[in-house]
């Protein structure tokens, strides 16, 4: 039998220390998330529907969102036993600089709606962290205070062509004087995605007060509080708001852009360009004979053609087809940093995340996009010590398995098509 004895004081003392309270609330609730999804729940709590349901839904039934995460959920590693790794180098050259790690964060619209730090907010995190920033055309901070932000870091520009050319072209002039290095230009929006989550909540830029928003905003009145005490929204290509974000798009995009519309681009700037929006295998090959200089296979988070292809599934077919050489990028859907290092096993140079970015803005401001980039850091980094890869150069695509849900229909039209090809 065991020997019973009553604790001494001593010994109690070095088993039960207590962990000295947190007084900051903002670090107490950021300390405790561990993963995105965890920044995601926070942010829920903090922020009005209307606001949240924005960054955090897609278009009609949302099922390209939901297939684009679920692409990721179904890798399996193949890990390399007895290979040490223990001095993991997540450093990557994209674009012709560097880059701390293998992502950066994309562009997205009224990002000081989600919290009034915004932009700026972003920009910050992503020069502290050594990654590439990206400000969208429906960006609301100007390019001038993103470069003032981000004085020595990587600053890019997302661009739509919009109706009244002269205002892109603008936009393009004014990015290259402010030394953005990289322009990327979208060319998946046409016309705007049906986003059934804003026509439900009412949802309107600027926003409007009715019942519903009102008796949302009660738990949260430090949102509404941030947001009637900073400055008054402003957006660098719109010159008038009111209306839901889909109606703002339709009134501005134009569904006539073309290749023609690129080479303009091409001519008015004088850095690196990347086409984001890219969705097919020819389209990628046509891009790349074309001459630019990456793309970005994304279906713009699942916003806009629902049903749309999985970019990560699209990966290796585009890889195969431009050759490893080619600076492919991905983005939609990934919430993890083993989504990242999977897609740099399967051939992308660099991946892009928007949803992670600002489920950790509205958790907690530029803290909280600090714990988004600190989460993804860590994910990468015990993923690839634990597949046995010391640098983003040693993933191949035999360290993953894509599993398949979705799998074509036999004689499908898609199919029939790539065999003409």
């Amino acid at each position: 039998m065991v020997k019973r004895q009553l604790p001494k004081p001593a010994e109690l003392a070095e088993l039960m220390k207590f962990k000295k309270p947190e007084l900051n609330g903002r670090k107490r609730r950021l300390d405790k998330a561990l993963t995105i999804y965890d920044l995601r729940a926070i942010a829920k709590r903090r922020t009005p529907a209307a606001a949240f349901d924005y960054t955090d839904g897609a278009a009609e039934a949302e099922l390209s969102l939901t297939r684009a995460r679920q692409a990721f959920e179904d890798v399996e590693f193949h890990p390399d036993i007895l290979r040490p790794a223990p001095n993991v180098n997540t450093a990557t050259t994209i674009l012709g600089d560097t880059s701390a790690l293998p992502f950066g964060i994309a562009p997205t619209g009224f990002t000081r709606l989600m919290h009034t730090e915004g932009e700026i907010a972003g920009a910050g995190a992503a020069g502290a962290a050594g990654i590439p920033f990206t400000l969208s055309t429906l960006g609301t901070s100007s390019i001038e205070d993103v470069k003032a932000t981000n004085p020595h870091g990587r600053n890019w520009f997302q661009l739509y062509v919009m109706r009244q050319r002269e205002i892109s072209y603008g936009l393009v002039e004014r990015a290259a004087r402010a030394g953005f290095d990289t322009l990327m230009f979208t060319v998946d929006t046409p016309v705007a995605g049906y986003r059934m989550r804003d026509k439900r909540n009412g949802f309107s830029i600027p926003p409007q007060l009715t019942p519903g928003t009102i008796i949302n905003a009660l738990p949260r009145p430090w949102w509404w509080i941030d947001f009637l005490t900073t400055p008054t929204l402003e957006f660098a290509s719109l010159s008038s708001t009111g209306g839901t974000v889909g109606d703002l798009l339709n009134s501005a995009m134009d569904p006539t852009i073309s290749y023609d519309d690129l080479k303009v681009i091409r001519d008015l700037w004088p850095g690196k360009l990347l086409v984001k929006g890219v969705q097919n295998v020819p389209d990628a090959v046509r891009l790349i004979d074309e001459g630019v200089d990456g793309i970005i296979l994304s279906n713009h988070g699942g916003r806009q053609l629902d049903r749309a292809p999985i970019p990560f599934h699209l990966l290796p077919q585009v890889v195969r087809e431009v050759g490893r050489d080619a600076t492919v990028m991905v983005d939609t859907g990934i919430m993890n940093g083993a989504d990242i290092v999977a897609s740099v096993a399967l051939g992308a140079k660099f991946t892009l995340v928007g949803r992670a970015y600002l489920y950790g803005l509205m958790a907690g401001g530029r803290p909280g996009v600090d714990k988004t980039i600190a989460i993804l850091r860590s994910e990468i980094e015990r993923t690839m010590a634990l597949l046995g890869v010391s640098t983003l150069d040693e993933l191949e695509p035999r360290h993953v398995t894509q599993l398949t849900r979705l799998v074509p229909v036999a004689g499908s039209l898609s199919q029939a098509a790539a065999a003409l090809a």
